[in-house]
């Protein structure tokens, strides 16, 4: 987990090539529009709100976060459907503190760890603003109202509360994979 822009979709990506660690990956889902380059069922399930609101009523959701954007609101989940089977596996999940607080209520302290991504917010500002660019439809006010909401839910209190008391700096993308690495296979 981390703020925007802050390398989580990279590290994600390269942690779940590494062999020693047997990672599997899990899709989160969201009702937000595919952007450039996404394909369902890679990067999300992309689902309209109708079926959001059925997996909260069949009691799938393990966590849910909504975000009212300038576009409408967006909400991003993780279901119980199926691909998650801790006694056979380990898995890789993006996720914000609540939602790690969530999944570490639903599934127990002991099985979910956080690993918490940070980046200088200059760095991850011109990242988000690259990113923006190379869309068909750039959506700036968004990408702004990401950027200041990300204060607020990754502040100092919040990571306390949740027990997050280690973080990894992605200034340097291999330091920073192999400091998780050590981490992960320390448990």
């Amino acid at each position: 987990m981390g703020k925007s822009s802050s390398g989580k979709d990279t590290i994600y990506k390269e942690l779940l090539k590494k062999e020693n660690l047997k990672l599997q990956k899990i899709v989160l889902y969201t009702t937000r529009p595919v952007r450039a380059g996404e394909k369902d069922g890679v990067q999300y399930h992309f689902v309209d709100e109708e079926a959001s609101e059925a997996f909260k009523a069949a009691g799938k959701v393990i966590e849910m976060r909504e975000y009212h954007t300038f576009y409408g609101l967006w909400k991003y989940f993780t279901v119980d459907d199926g691909q998650i089977c801790l006694d056979k596996s380990s898995y890789l999940i993006i996720g914000t503190i609540e939602s790690f607080v969530k999944t570490k209520a639903y599934f127990g302290e002991e099985k979910v760890i956080p690993i918490m991504i940070e980046l200088d917010d200059g760095i991850r500002l011109q990242r988000a603003l690259d990113r923006e660019r190379s869309e068909d439809k750039p959506r700036y006010e968004e990408m702004c109202r990401r950027f200041l909401a990300d204060a607020e839910d990754f502040a100092e209190d919040k990571k306390k509360a949740a027990g997050i008391d280690k973080v990894f700096y992605n200034e340097d993308l291999e330091r920073c994979l192999d400091e998780i690495q050590s981490y992960m296979l320390s448990f």
